[in-house]
Formats: C-alpha cells, sequence, structure tokens
C-alpha cells in the first residue's frame, strides 16, 4: 500500500505544498510574527523533512523533537492553541488550493493537527 507521501505525489509535491504552505502563514496576521526573525529558508528544509517522516516517505527524522522546537515560542512568545490552529487551517488551504482530494487531506490533518502532536507542540500534558 502507497504511503500517504506518495499518495501526495512524493517529494515533488510535498516540497511545492511547504513553499506554498509558508507563503501563506507569512501573510496570516494571526502568526506571521512567529517566523519575523527566523531563517525560512532553513524552516522550510526542517519542515520538508518533517512532513516526509510524518507521511511516511522516510522512517528517519533527525530534527529536534516537537516540544524542544516550539518550547521558546510557547514560554517567550505565547504560541497557544489559536495559533497551532491557524497553522493547520494555513496547510488545509494550501492543500485545497493545490488540488489534494478532500480524502488525502483528512488523512494530512490526522497527522497534522493530532491532539498529541498539538500537545507536543504546546508542551503539554
Amino acid at each position: 500500500m502507497a504511503t500517504l507521501f506518495d499518495q501526495l505525489g512524493g517529494a515533488p509535491a510535498v516540497d511545492l505544498a511547504v513553499d506554498k504552505f509558508y507563503e501563506r502563514v507569512l501573510q496570516d496576521d494571526r502568526i506571521k510574527h512567529f517566523f519575523a526573525n527566523v531563517d525560512m529558508v532553513k524552516q522550510r528544509s526542517h519542515q520538508k523533512a518533517f512532513l516526509t517522516y510524518a507521511f511516511g516517505g522516510t522512517d528517519k527524522y533527525d530534527g529536534r523533537l516537537m516540544r524542544e522546537a516550539h518550547k521558546e515560542l510557547v514560554a517567550q512568545h505565547g504560541l497557544n492553541g489559536a495559533h497551532f490552529d491557524a497553522v493547520a487551517e494555513d496547510l488545509m488551504t494550501t492543500l485545497a488550493e493545490m488540488g489534494v482530494s478532500e480524502e488525502l487531506r483528512a488523512k494530512v490533518a490526522a497527522i497534522a493537527a493530532a491532539p498529541q502532536h498539538k500537545k507536543d507542540v504546546l508542551n503539554q500534558q
């Protein structure tokens, strides 16, 4: 059975989705301030690697754990559930605009917006 990564179109599709996603995020007044001093080339690379892993494109992920990666954003910049939801919404909108089927978007949402993932990003128990 093909992985979600393969169903989405593999590396070219994930790369394009991440690039379009960050174009949207950087225009989103709800969350763009979190990226004001971020190296976006590096950020895009990290996100592509994470989504490749999360969607089954590889079984190896060398990036930081979500709790560690977002700890400072939560503690010092007030990252909260509304911000997490805005990011998830921007991802879903991006995928819809790319023509990704509703079925595949639901599979992406089940991973990207999973309750445990949200807790990890927001450093919650």
